[in-house]
């Protein structure tokens, strides 16, 4: 199962605050492309799809559609906030390799 770190709790919570919209859930997944072959997937949306699966984080609901939830097996998502920058950052140790800005990966 796809795990999230406190920092990233942190900042999706601060994001869907800001969104202000009602009942959003956080879509993670993972699309064809990039230079590695797959890249990751961080969005909101306001409906469950029929085949997706609702993981949950406190009151953080994240969605999962099938093939994600294969490839996001034991990946982490982490949140950076420093002096050199911040932002999503995703650990994935079934990854055969990645990219080196670590926006794609391939299995």
């Amino acid at each position: 199962m796809v795990q999230m770190t406190e920092q990233a709790r942190e900042q999706v919570n601060k994001l869907i605050e800001r969104d202000g919209r009602d009942g959003l859930y956080l879509r993670l997944g993972v699309k064809g492309g990039g230079c590695s072959g797959f890249l990751y997937v961080l969005d909101f949306e306001t409906e469950k799809g029929e085949r997706d699966e609702l993981v949950s984080f406190g009151d953080i609901r994240v969605l999962l559609d099938p093939k994600s939830n294969i490839l996001l097996e034991d990946v982490t998502l982490h949140w950076h906030d420093g002096l050199d920058g911040s932002g999503w950052k995703w650990t994935n140790p079934n990854a055969a390799g990645s990219c080196g800005c670590g926006e794609s990966f391939a299995v």
